[in-house]
């Protein structure tokens, strides 16, 4: 699985962005295959190809481009450039509690209060290479996460089932966010920035009851008895 980069104009306020994210969690990119997405650049943008090189002197790893414009010289030192993915993987827009949920993913109220728009239930398994992102509180999900699958929550992840897949928690700088699961075996586990993959998890946890926070800026992961 390759990360999506998708730079905005102007760029370098993009990049310093990045550069904030990256002091966070410098190995975030370390041996991941990115894929830039140029689609959100303006054809008349100039220096694209100085561009990309600034990425790789960051520590990124492009393997490819996509939405480049033919007029951009210089890219293809980068690779050819791939064509727009027929099935694009951006996440799942979870609609208001009043519309209709997307398919795989059911918005349910967590209550009837006034709370209950900072809560998303999932109430059936998400699928290998499915994407769902709450940003405005947490999601919980009755079954378990495929490998391949992503959850993203601005707060607390709770997974009933068992996790494979990768969960974000405090998208969005919530560092006071949790993620629970039944049964860890998990590829990423990541909280406002923040992450362990799958080979950094101690081996006396995975397949265990689990939660897990952050002390300052180490991440901790205990088994729940």
């Amino acid at each position: 699985m390759a990360l999506v980069l998708a730079p905005e104009p102007p760029l370098q306020g993009w990049l310093n962005a990045l550069d904030s994210q990256m002091q966070r969690s410098p190995n975030f990119f370390d041996a991941r295959p990115v894929v830039l997405d140029l689609t959100g650049i303006p054809r008349e943008q100039q220096g694209i190809a100085e561009f990309i090189q600034l990425l790789e002197q960051r520590g990124i790893r492009i393997i490819g481009t996509e939405g480049a414009h033919p007029s951009w010289a210089g890219i293809e030192a980068w690779g050819r450039p791939m064509p727009a993915p027929a099935k694009p993987g951006r996440p799942v827009e979870i609609p208001e509690p009043q519309q209709a949920a997307p398919p795989q993913a059911t918005a349910e109220p967590a209550d009837a209060g006034p709370a209950a728009a900072n809560a998303l239930v999932i109430d059936q398994p998400v699928r290998s290479g499915q994407t769902v992102m709450f940003e405005r509180g947490d999601v919980t999900v009755l079954g378990s996460v495929a490998s391949g699958a992503e959850i993203m929550a601005g707060g607390s992840i709770h997974i009933y089932g068992t996790l494979r897949g990768r969960a974000i928690a405090g998208v969005g700088g919530h560092g006071g966010a949790r993620i629970f699961c039944s049964k860890l075996q998990a590829e990423l586990l990541a909280i406002d920035g923040v992450y362990q993959t799958a080979d950094d998890m101690p081996s006396q946890i995975v397949g265990k009851s689990v939660q897990v926070w952050l002390d300052g800026d180490q991440m901790k992961i205990s088994v729940m008895e």
